[in-house]
Order: structure tokens, then C-alpha cells, then sequence
């Protein structure tokens, strides 16, 4: 057949590759799509390896940059707060000279950050931590450290250099509840109301909501801030381990403050998160009063205190005495008389009474009816509240 050889093939053969059959003395092509697969899968496997090799090389410098971070100051704290030196807090309050309040841990000074823009922000200078409470100290924040809520003040920041302890918090230009109540206006009624709703809501996130319950120990006016809007912000809560024992307000051996401190504490008792429900009931009638629990100076020699006060108020149905010329708080009686009776609820002396920051929450925004409340002070003649 014009000089070329044929083949051949048995019948029913079929040929694995379709391409045409080779003829003897032909050269094979190259198999253009096996080609092109094995390009195709040799340069994805480099660039996965490529991008292995830098998400490594990625990994490892940020875990180093961080390391490098935390260990700046000389701190070993795990926790995404900002470390500062001694130094450079000490150079945003202008070496600590505007005090804008102090406490049992020591005195808060106003300050200004640079942290992308500069930024207002209060100072606390621990002077009064238990001795080698270096430990402690580093639990503390990072327990404070991972608390979210609107209703606290937010920690922004610490030092831990040497003796050197110190807070960061952000700035609130409200200043304190105590301020608020207790200065020369009284504050309209809707806004006390507010504000404690609000700090129920905060103690219920301290108590049952954030990772590690927090019991506050010393809650009070001077310890609520309050924000731009009002709003009000728990302040030094997560603290209360590190204070010295002997440095508490009421010179005896328990935390808190004259005024506001649970029965317990005078009686060796378990404490638990009910001495801050106790705490807050006396802070609620003082927000419903305007008018501070302990305070001899202001000449009423007949109601020194102000829970035996109002408590006698409300068995005698005379509410609007504890409230004098309020006309907001009249024209909201139903109001007025719930919000007192959950205070008088929470300052039972059996802390067993006591309800929890969720029922007090719940009674207070009248989700659930409040029971009418029996004596708060049935073992003794004298409230504990005058104890020195």
C-alpha cells in the first residue's frame, strides 16, 4: 500500500490512549495535557509550601512581639491590658499632682495618655497592698482585666514595677455618685433611679455573669462614677483581696466602710456576695432620700441613721416624709414605694433574707412583684450601722 507498512490490530482491540497509533521510525509527541498537570500540581505544592513557611514565620514574630510586650516592664501578667512604666505614669500626671479622689487603696490622679490620640484617664497609686502581694496583684487584674459590662469602670492598664503598683482606668467626668446625691441640689428623681438600676445590673455581672464571680466588699456613693451620660460605672471592684486588713474604714478587722458594712463581718459569718447586697440596700435608700446613712452633722439627732429611719417610715405609711419636698418622687409613689422596700429587703440582717443581685434586679424594674418587707434588724436593739 504505496510502500508503507500497515497494522494490524486484533478484532474487539480498543487502544488505552486514542490518540492515532505510532508508526515504526515515528517519534512519539509529548502529552501536552500530562504536561500541564504535572506543572500545574508541582506549583501549587511550592506555593503551599511557601505559604506554610510565612504563616510560620508570621506566627512567630507576632508570639515574640507579644512576649517582648508583656515582658517590657518586667511583668510576667497574662492578659491583653496595656502595661505601663512608673515612668511614664508619672509623667501623664505631671508626677502625681492632681488628686481627684482617694480611697482605701490609696489616691486616683487625673492624667493623659497618648494611645493613638491622647486620651483622659484616672490614675490609681496602690499605696495600702498586702506585703508580698506581688501574686495576688497579677490575679487581680487579670481577673478585672476580663470584665466587660456598661456598668463598671473599665481598667485599661497597669504597673507592676518594683514596689511600684498602680491602675489605669478610663476617665469619668461625672465624678461619684456621693457627690452627686450629697451636694447642694438634689437630682431629679428619674435620673437616681437610673443610676440604680444600673448598679444592680453591675453587681449582678460581678456576682453571676462574668468568668470568676467578684465579690465587691465596699460598696458605697464614693465607689459608683458616673459617666458623661449618667450612667453609673462600679468602681474598685476586684480589689478587695489585696487590701491590708487593718486599713478598713470601721477600725476593725473586716472590709468596707462605717455605714454599709453586712452584719456578718462583726460576727464571724461566711461572707459572700450577699455583704454587697446588703451594702447596696443602704446605698438604694440613700439614693431614694438624698441623704447620707451615717451622718451625725447635719443636725437630726432624731433620725441619726437613716435605714432605722426609713424603715419606720415605711411600717407607719409616711413616705413622703423621707422625701420632703421631691415632687418628682411624690407624683411617683408606686415607684418610690418598691424601690424602698427592696432596699429594706436587702439589708436584712440574716443574710438568708437577703435576695440575690438577679431578684433585686428583677424587683426593681417591676418584672416580679416585691413581698412586703419584715424588720431588718430583729436581733438587735441598735443597728450595727453606728458601730465604731
Amino acid at each position: 500500500m504505496n510502500g508503507k507498512a500497515f497494522l494490524k490490530f486484533p478484532k474487539g482491540y480498543v487502544p488505552l490512549d486514542r490518540s492515532p497509533p505510532q508508526l515504526p521510525g515515528e517519534k512519539k509527541k509529548p502529552d501536552i495535557k500530562f504536561i500541564t498537570g504535572s506543572v500545574v500540581l508541582g506549583t501549587s505544592v511550592f506555593v503551599n509550601f511557601v505559604l506554610v513557611g510565612a504563616f510560620c514565620l508570621t506566627s512567630s514574630f507576632i508570639y515574640r512581639k507579644k512576649t517582648e510586650k508583656v515582658q517590657e516592664g518586667g511583668s510576667g501578667l497574662e492578659t491583653n491590658l496595656r502595661y505601663f512604666t512608673y515612668k511614664v505614669l508619672a509623667e501623664a500626671t505631671n508626677d502625681f499632682k492632681d488628686e481627684v479622689g482617694r480611697g482605701g487603696f490609696g489616691a486616683v490622679y487625673k492624667g493623659t495618655i497618648q494611645a493613638g490620640s491622647t486620651r483622659v484617664v484616672a490614675v490609681k497609686k496602690l499605696d495600702k497592698v498586702v506585703q508580698d502581694g506581688e501574686k495576688e496583684f497579677k490575679t487581680e487584674v487579670q481577673v478585672i482585666g476580663q470584665t466587660h459590662h456598661k456598668n463598671l469602670v473599665r481598667l485599661l492598664g497597669f504597673c507592676d514595677e518594683g514596689q511600684n503598683r498602680l491602675l489605669v482606668y478610663e476617665f469619668l467626668s461625672n465624678g461619684t455618685l456621693a457627690n452627686f446625691l450629697f451636694g447642694c441640689s438634689k437630682p431629679n428623681w428619674k435620673q437616681r433611679t437610673q443610676i440604680a438600676f444600673g448598679i444592680a445590673r453591675g453587681l449582678l455581672y460581678l456576682h453571676e455573669e462574668c468568668g470568676t464571680q467578684i465579690i465587691h466588699c465596699d460598696i458605697k456613693p464614693q465607689n459608683i462614677l458616673l459617666d458623661n451620660y449618667y450612667n453609673a460605672r462600679i468602681s474598685d471592684f476586684g480589689l478587695a483581696k489585696l487590701l491590708v486588713m487593718d486599713q478598713s474604714k470601721t477600725q476593725t478587722a473586716i472590709r468596707g466602710t462605717k455605714g454599709y458594712v453586712a452584719p456578718e463581718w462583726f460576727r464571724n459569718r461566711p461572707i459572700t456576695v450577699k455583704v454587697d447586697v446588703y451594702s447596696f440596700g443602704v446605698m438604694l435608700i440613700e439614693i431614694i432620700c438624698c441623704r447620707r446613712n451615717v451622718d451625725l452633722e447635719i443636725g437630726e439627732a432624731e433620725n441619726p441613721v437613716l435605714t432605722d429611719w426609713a424603715y419606720d417610715c415605711y411600717m407607719n405609711g409616711s413616705l413622703d416624709v423621707l422625701i420632703g419636698d421631691d415632687m418628682e418622687a411624690k407624683n411617683d409613689i408606686s415607684t418610690l414605694e418598691r424601690l424602698l422596700k427592696v432596699g429594706i429587703w436587702c439589708i436584712q440582717e440574716d443574710p438568708s433574707l437577703r435576695p440575690t443581685m438577679r431578684k433585686v434586679t428583677q424587683m426593681l424594674e417591676g418584672v416580679v412583684e416585691v413581698p412586703a418587707a419584715p424588720n431588718p434588724f430583729p436581733y438587735s436593739t441598735i443597728s450595727n450601722y453606728s458601730q465604731e
